[in-house]
């Protein structure tokens, strides 16, 4: 048995579960996964997750990684993607995650940024092969020292997972956990360029709180997550919130509509968490609202800036809960209205459940003097963008707050924050983040006359358009050099211009 301090861990959280209820449903597959990534949907139990979890950390350590070394993650929203990091916090392992979309480029400067040992993926996702993407990755990092993942063809030199987690039952040697130690790294695009921001696990579980009981979802609840975990607020928003609850998390690969409404269906989900422009279209579907046994639908807003002009959210029976995501500085949830319109975000400190006075402080928002919205509290990692601008020099005091960067003034009849803008310079694509300035470096590695460039876009803040002397050999040419498919298809060729 491992030694935990008296703050939980994630792993503590999820083995409270385990003693009380171990034959309960702990975590359910996506139906399609076999399109996904070539394997069988799964139905775990907490006790069955226990022993794949343990197998996993056993494979870990005898792989020879020391505890507090890095192992990034990059899978399909599927089981694996749970079992792995709760395997990796039992093993003592600090676990990186990495984006979805990001090719050999990204995950090689990634992986050199933070030294990483250890990288985990899967054969395929929805057709591309990530096992040779993790593979090209790997030989450029030269602190990696073990490459594993799940899934059917892997190629030679992946160590393959999946029997561990079907045999199971090896038990891993205790060792002491501390919730104040570094738990996890995502990665953020700032002015100062990309820079890894490293959570601790009460970072963790202090941001999965301020969702789970901003959301008012129950305990034991079945939780349907839609979107991808690979950040902060996707981690805090599924994983973490759903060991609060201690119910079932349902996973769903973005995105099938079909899919989803036939898992809230058959799974009789209470809770679903998705990204807002999601959450938006399911509220104009009424009869699914108003039919389903949903209870909560928790909105991740990756463009903040547009949560306050959204429509209402139409039914009472089923309550919305905004999530205001501000990069991997932080997050604060808000549950609407009774008129559905998005609530008044006000400065200083907020609770957890907001508008309850005595609850908890979750956290704090205020104004810069540039007028700009900054976050602090006990999920705010001010060490992690405090190095990254400099400000522990022995002539500048410690920051006590993180700039997010997005223009914001008061109103003046309510007093509420109007976020007003993203940060300038930074280009949104949903989840994914870049530097205006690298968007057009890439551009003129082309030749002349490329143009890669972000066009406001009302759902996922921006999206990219390309133009090129030859679109197809353009696309060629930044897939070959290992570009997130996001630049890629910006150059796709379009019928009519936009």
């Amino acid at each position: 048995m491992l030694q935990t301090t008296a703050s939980p861990t994630l792993d503590g959280l999820f083995r409270r579960i385990l003693a009380r209820q171990p034959d309960a449903l702990a975590l359910v597959d996506p139906p399609d996964k076999m399109r996904v990534t070539g394997q069988p949907p799964q139905r775990l139990t907490f006790a069955q997750a226990d022993r794949a979890i343990s197998a996993l950390a056993a494979h870990f350590v005898d792989a020879g990684l020391p505890p507090h070394s890095i192992v990034a993650v990059q899978l399909a929203n599927t089981v694996e993607y749970a079992l792995t990091v709760l395997a990796a916090h039992r093993a003592g392992l600090v676990v990186a995650l990495m984006p979805q979309l990001w090719r050999h480029a990204d995950l090689a400067v990634a992986l050199n940024r933070i030294g990483a040992r250890a990288i985990v993926g899967c054969s395929r996702i929805d057709g591309v092969s990530h096992a040779d993407l993790i593979m090209n990755a790997a030989v450029e990092a030269f602190s990696i020292r073990h490459v594993c993942g799940f899934g059917p063809d892997l190629p030679e030199g992946v160590v393959p997972l999946d029997d561990l987690i079907s045999e199971g039952g090896t038990t891993v040697p205790a060792m002491a956990l501390d919730a104040r130690q570094a738990a996890l790294i995502s990665f953020d695009v700032t002015n100062e360029g990309l820079i890894a921001v490293p959570r601790t696990h009460l970072n963790l579980i202090s941001g999965g709180l301020a969702v789970f009981l901003e959301s008012g979802l129950a305990q034991g609840a079945t939780l349907l997550a839609a979107h991808c975990m690979g950040s902060f607020a996707g981690i805090a928003s599924s994983l973490a919130c759903w060991l609060l609850s201690g119910g079932t998390l349902a996973l769903h690969h973005p995105f099938d509509g079909t899919v989803l409404e036939r898992q809230i269906v058959d799974l009789n989900c209470d809770a679903l968490v998705c990204p807002a422009a999601l959450a938006m279209s399911l509220g104009e579907d009424e009869d699914l609202l108003e039919e389903s046994t949903l209870r909560q639908v928790i909105g991740l807003w990756r463009t903040p800036e547009q949560a306050a002009s959204s429509p209402p959210w139409p039914s009472r029976r089923v309550r919305l809960t905004d999530v205001y995501i501000f990069g991997e500085a932080g997050l604060f949830a808000a549950q609407r209205s009774e008129d559905g319109t998005a609530a008044d975000i006000l400065p200083g400190p907020y609770g957890a459940p907001r508008n309850d006075p005595q609850s908890p402080i979750a956290g704090e928002t205020l104004l810069t003097e540039s007028g700009t919205l900054a976050l602090r509290g006990s999920m705010v990692p001010l060490a992690a963008y405090a190095a990254a601008r400099n400000e522990f020099r022995r002539d500048t005091p410690p920051i006590t707050y993180v700039d997010t960067g997005y223009a914001a003034r008061l109103d003046r009849s309510s007093g509420a924050i109007c976020i007003t803008a993203p940060p300038p310079g930074i280009m949104a694509v949903g989840g994914y983040r870049f530097e205006a300035d690298e968007l057009q470096a890439w551009a003129k590695r082309l030749g002349d006359g490329a143009m890669l460039t972000a066009l406001p876009d009302k759902l996922s803040g921006h999206r990219l358009a390309g133009r090129a002397n030859d679109n197809s050999r353009a696309r060629g040419a930044l897939a070959e050099l290992g570009l997130n498919p996001l630049m890629v298809e910006a150059f796709r060729d379009r019928a009519s211009p936009d």
